[in-house]
């Protein structure tokens, strides 16, 4: 039952990954289509990001109420009708208010997804299956580009990958009773679960600095991909075109570092695999910072990619080890939420530093976050000592 779950689960972690990237691919044509200025992108993704943080925040009880099964099916289902929906948006107002079904669909997946995998399948599964959503989320711009090559292709493509989110909901609903089954056996000796209100759970040891090192993963990871080509541009004196290559480099090491990170998961524990990767991160900064050639920027920024490729499922997966299988759920919608914080508001703060200041703080701008990642995620292995019991596969 769990190995055809898995299966199940790999797929829907290339499809939730295809919506992801498309916007931006898109937003050249769509703003003009829709005579709105270049800018209106970042409201969009705003109320996007917020629909995410709020289903995260709640995905503990809805999952409580309704199973994860059904959660995980309802969400993809209005992640699937706010893609079909913009596909026939007559406005950019609809495109906001598609926004928002869009966000609370992402964030209750993604909580509800990450948490059954770190409670039932082994840490080489998690790092596979980010790899996994690395490649829908590639996918979707390469769709996305095939069709902007039409009048109001745009719309052809988020249709597309809306019907892929429509098959991905039939094979969930059909999956239902295996869902159901199997939480039925896993719950039916549990009388109660544990309180998981936001203010408990902020009371348990080790939670705080767990979510301060979940914000400061995204934000480092997020702000690298997005300012890390101005930084070469501006800074380095490397030509636009190359310099949008290079970034290239620096998802790639994220999603050939998580295939690999499966093999090493199989030898290093959770906690082994999170310094690992951060101090290949801080590495790959130094040689940002180095002032030699500007080979040294692209070997910095795969380097960084690699390093951040076990980071974020090695956290993930360690939660129930950390916290507990019975309140793992809440902590892991929290933690999400807090990611999805760092992720939204850090990189346009660093804009707003650089415009004020130089593209130079980049690096060091990167390194604090990752040193107080560090640091924090010492504070939370020393304080959390428990291991879990549950058979993983």
């Amino acid at each position: 039952m769990l190995t055809l779950l898995l299966i199940i689960i790999y797929i829907a972690f290339i499809s939730l990954g295809l919506p992801d990237a498309i916007l931006g691919s898109a937003w050249p044509k769509i703003y003009q289509d829709l005579n709105v200025s270049i800018s209106s992108a970042g409201i969009a993704t705003m109320i996007v990001s917020a629909g995410t943080i709020i289903s995260s925040f709640f995905s503990a009880k809805l999952i409580k109420g309704f199973g994860t099964g059904k959660v995980t099916t309802f969400s993809v289902a209005l992640t699937a009708a706010a893609l079909l929906g913009i596909y026939s948006s007559p406005s950019f107002l609809w495109i906001c208010l598609l926004g928002i079904p869009m966000g609370l669909g992402a964030g209750a997946v993604d909580s509800a997804l990450n948490n059954f995998v770190a409670l039932h399948y082994e840490a080489k599964h998690m790092n596979w299956l980010h790899c996994f959503w690395g490649i829908g989320a590639t996918a979707g711009p390469l769709i996305m580009s095939i069709y902007l090559l039409k009048d109001n292709g745009w719309r052809s493509g988020y249709a597309t990958i809306g019907i892929i989110q429509v098959a991905l909901v039939i094979c969930l609903i059909f999956s239902l009773p295996l869902w159901e089954k199997f939480e039925f056996n896993t719950n039916k000796d549990e009388d109660s679960k544990k309180d998981t209100k936001l203010g408990t759970l902020l009371k348990i040891p080790g939670a705080k600095p767990a979510l301060l090192s979940f914000f400061c993963y995204c934000a480092a990871e997020l702000t690298t991909g997005l300012w890390a080509s101005s930084y070469l541009v501006v800074s380095k004196g490397i030509s636009t075109e190359k310099a949008a290559k290079w970034v290239s480099f620096f998802y790639l090491g994220i999603t050939i570092g998580r295939f690999l990170s499966g093999f090493l998961a199989m030898y290093f524990n959770n906690k082994k695999m999170i310094k690992i990767g951060q101090v290949i991160c801080i590495c790959g900064v130094i040689l940002l910072i180095i002032p030699f050639s500007s080979y040294f920027q692209l070997a910095g920024l795969i380097l960084i990619g690699l390093g951040c490729a076990p980071i974020y499922p090695a956290m993930l997966h360690e939660t129930p080890n950390r916290f507990g299988k019975e309140i793992s759920q809440g902590i892991m919608g929290i933690q999400m939420a807090t990611a999805y914080v760092g992720s939204t508001f850090m990189p346009p703060l660093f804009g707003i530093l650089a415009k004020a200041t130089t593209f130079n703080l980049l690096p060091y701008f990167i390194l604090t976050l990752v040193v107080l990642m560090l640091l924090t995620s010492e504070i939370v292995s020393k304080v959390c000592n428990g291991s879990s019991n549950i058979n993983k596969i």
